[in-house]
């Protein structure tokens, strides 16, 4: 085990590595949108457009998404350690390859000829000019769809013979291609070029994956096996609920859309721009640990009972670095999420009016990193053994809960953009609750070295909140030129944050923090 265990810190170094790459160009992708559209009625229209592709191509196809979880969970069991292609596995491929091939085909072409009528039940709420610019941008990015599904095959097969940069790397291909393009794009005054230029990217991100995949031994060649064949059917079994879980998970964002767009222009654009900067830190961390983690949670479950105790370590290893590292990330965000957002994005047509919407959605979106990063490691669990029903009951039942606390917190409370953000936060802790809750019916975990771990962690970063806060006040004082400012602040705020948390951990005897000091030490 302890071999398995270097081999698995050493991928998620090297995932994460690769990983901040391609956050730090998809931030540059944001940073240029959002310096060219700024939070306006075109940039709404577009990221209102983006949502259905993206599901494809990042929820469901993306590392992690459904089929990318299918496939590991399916194919690790069938090659062996020699990695070799056999002819039935390729066989299988290609059974799966066609079949969501078609299906794809088919939801692209209905996104294309249907476009009008899907905006208008998403952003019904918003102004005629809103709609006809989102269903332009729609038809133009409806394409995407059909990558999705395949990218997802792709990456998965690509992580189960553990190559692990290409999957995380290849989405630089998309964000490099669409800063390109509007950057010579000078006057795109309705988004059209944003819109034609994603669709490009997407393609040259699938396109990106066949000479790796070609090398590895695998061969396109269409079949229709599907009688009788049970290791299809496990991937099916697998997958659909796993893609009816993500579907119904988004539904709380078609949700969020439909009370953005009755909120003030730029509202939408300020929650999408709050999920990309939560999502490049957390995106990173979960990521690096879950990608090489899986493959070895799948495995031990196929091993039986005897191996459960090992899952549970890997478990409880696994998820207690990921709490150790979200907990300053939620202290950095609640203290500097203004001064970053203004450092990165107020330039151009993003103003400060813009930077304030985006600051308040992202505080309110910090309360979720524990929660997410919990129900992502748990939901790993369920898939390794073969279990996808359980987290789409549990994503189904929480769409009423998302509907009624936007409601209650936009309508009632007058929040705006904070209801939308904070009622995610509950959500996603409602849903980490009750995975955790259900989980015994297929391994029992041992929460306890967990949780008291957990707790050390909490006290350390509450001491660490309000010594930052103090802090930031203080700081606030200083008289300096605006940038040179906000990048002093960030830098002085987030030594402070790293050491103090750090050094208290290791006060508090955490367990983590003791092997990270060891680790130091040896290096």
């Amino acid at each position: 085990m302890k071999d398995e265990t270097t081999g698995v810190l050493k991928a998620a170094w090297l995932i994460a590595l690769v990983t901040i790459a391609s956050k730090f160009m998809g931030f540059a992708r944001d940073m240029v949108v959002a310096n060219f559209y700024g939070a306006t009625l075109v940039s709404d229209a577009y990221f209102y457009a983006l949502q259905i592709p993206s599901l494809a191509i990042i929820i469901l196809g993306g590392v992690g998404g459904p089929f990318h979880s299918a496939v590991v969970a399916v194919f690790s069991k069938l090659i062996g350690d020699d990695n070799k292609i056999n002819e039935n596995i390729n066989k299988l491929y290609n059974t799966f390859l066609t079949i969501t091939f078609l299906f794809f085909a088919v939801m692209a072409v209905a996104g294309f000829f249907f476009a009008d009528k899907i905006m208008g039940i998403i952003i019904s709420a918003g102004s005629p000019e809103l709609l006809n610019l989102a269903t332009q941008h729609f038809k133009i990015m409806s394409p995407i769809i059909l990558i999705g599904g395949i990218i997802g095959i792709f990456y998965g097969l690509l992580v189960c013979h553990k190559k692990y940069i290409l999957p995380n790397l290849s989405p630089m291909v998309l964000s490099l291609v669409v800063i390109i393009t509007i950057s010579l794009a000078h006057n795109d005054k309705s988004g059209i070029v944003l819109a034609c230029a994603t669709t490009v990217g997407a393609v040259c991100q699938l396109l990106l994956q066949f000479p790796k995949l070609r090398q590895i031994g695998y061969r396109i060649r269409p079949n229709f096996d599907l009688i009788n064949n049970k290791q299809f059917n496990n991937l099916t079994e697998l997958l659909f609920p796993a893609i009816l879980s993500s579907t119904i998970g988004q539904i709380s964002i078609y949700i969020d859309m439909f009370f953005a767009s009755t909120l003030a222009e730029g509202a939408w654009t300020s929650v999408v721009f709050a999920n990309r900067i939560f999502q490049f830190p957390v995106g990173i961390l979960v990521t690096a640990f879950l990608v090489p983690l899986f493959p070895i949670f799948s495995k031990l479950a196929g091993e039986g009972e005897q191996r459960y105790q090992d899952i549970r370590n890997y478990f409880n290893k696994g998820l207690g670095v990921l709490f150790f590292a979200s907990i300053p990330m939620i202290i950095l965000i609640l203290t500097l999420a203004k001064d970053g957002v203004s450092l990165v994005f107020e330039r151009g047509a993003f103003t400060s009016d813009a930077v304030l919407m985006v600051t308040e959605a992202l505080c309110f979106l910090s309360f979720s990193i524990l929660p997410y990063v919990f129900r992502d490691s748990v939901t790993r669990v369920y898939y390794a053994f073969n279990d996808s029903k359980t987290p789409f009951v549990i994503a189904t039942s929480s769409i009423a809960l998302k509907a009624f606390l936007n409601w209650l917190l936009i309508l009632k409370l007058n929040m705006g953009i904070a209801g939308i953000t904070l009622s995610t936060s509950c959500v996603t802790l409602f849903n980490a609750v009750m995975l955790g809750l259900f989980i015994k019916k297929e391994i029992r975990l041992d929460y306890k070295p967990l949780f008291i771990n957990f707790f050390k962690m909490l006290a350390a970063g509450a001491i660490t909140l309000c010594t930052c806060f103090i802090l930031s006040n203080m700081f606030n004082s200083v008289i300096l030129p605006k940038y040179v400012f906000e990048g002093a602040k960030i830098i002085f705020i987030t030594l402070v944050c790293l050491i103090l948390y750090s050094g208290l951990n290791i006060i508090f005897k955490m367990e983590y923090a003791k092997e990270l000091l060891a680790r130091l030490a040896r290096k």
